[in-house]
């Protein structure tokens, strides 16, 4: 059997990076993201969130800078990053590092940020994480008013500037604004199928279909409260959520979406808190009958084409 190459949407790793100390090259077992992690995982490609953190003193945009400098400082300081292009091989040993951002506050309003941040090497955004901002509504919103106009001009900016949109923590109502207003692909990064278990923070079948009838993909996260009712979820419950997106959208419109360090180790799956779990993942894909390239597909072909249509 052909090695399964692993790609990942959504990792919270640069802020504890940058705000803890934490080291990529840890040797500490329970690591979420750790390179030694990464590569019992059989990972090829990671994207790193500049999560934006509503409640820190530090301004927005300052945030997102200095989230991006420790990024660039992780790839230069570790050979074993590169980053990611459409010619990448997976099999080349190297792991592709992505930089995304997680709260769009950090554009301060300005759509020409949205061109800076992606010449900083931003290759997707979400434009709020679960608070109210001036771009539009959280899916934990009272009241979900969508996009505002200001969040419309930024998309349709992130569009030009071949930026990813990037829908998770939208609202209903946001992700369909954002299918108004763009005609790139787009995709939600870290999310669950709201049909499987329904979570505010899921995403429906509605929205599934559209986003894979225009290539773009979901990507599955190892949230328990997202994932079952019953506490902490199973390795099988992740693999559910990512059965029940290919059968709504097709096998290419799924992927996986951790959410590695943007949650306590005790709402992890049974069995799924690092990277050296996802094997175990796989594993389960291929016992609920998933072909061989099906899993390739999900394990890190779905990812990887979809962000080389930004190229």
């Amino acid at each position: 059997m052909k090695p399964i190459y692993t790609a990942d949407s959504h990792c919270d790793f640069l802020y504890y990076m940058l705000n803890r100390g934490e080291r990529i090259d840890s040797a500490d077992p329970g690591a979420p993201v750790s390179i030694a992690n990464m590569r019992r995982g059989g990972c090829a490609m990671q994207f790193f969130a500049a999560w934006i953190d509503t409640g820190d003193r530090a301004e927005p945009l300052q945030q997102f800078l200095s989230l991006a400098e420790a990024f660039w400082r992780m790839v230069d300081e570790n050979d074993e990053f590169v980053l990611f292009s459409k010619e990448f091989d997976p099999a080349s040993g190297k792991i592709a590092a992505v930089l995304t951002i997680e709260g769009g506050e950090c554009a301060n309003g300005r759509v020409e940020n949205i061109r800076i941040f992606r010449k900083l090497g931003a290759r997707a955004m979400t434009l709020t994480w679960n608070e109210q901002n001036e771009l539009a509504s959280p899916a934990t919103a009272r009241r979900d008013r969508g996009l505002t106009r200001l969040g419309r001009q930024l998309v349709r900016e992130m569009e030009l500037s071949k930026m990813a949109i990037d829908v998770a923590h939208l609202g209903d109502a946001g992700i369909d604004h954002v299918l108004d207003e763009v005609d790139a692909p787009i995709f939600s990064s870290h999310t669950n199928a709201r049909a499987v278990f329904p979570h505010r923070r899921s995403i429906s079948d509605r929205h599934i279909r559209e986003i894979a009838r225009r290539g773009g993909v979901v990507g599955v996260n190892y949230y328990s409260p997202q994932l079952s009712r019953h506490g902490r979820a199973q390795i099988a419950d992740v693999a559910r959520h990512i059965e029940h997106i290919a059968s709504v959208g097709g096998i290419g419109a799924v992927c996986l979406g951790s959410d590695f360090c943007g949650m306590g180790r005790e709402a992890y799956p049974e069995g799924l808190s690092t990277w050296a779990d996802v094997p175990s993942l796989i594993d389960e894909l291929f016992r609920l009958g998933f072909s061989q390239e099906d899993v390739e597909r999900v394990a890190y072909r779905n990812l990887a084409d979809y962000l080389g249509r930004f190229e």
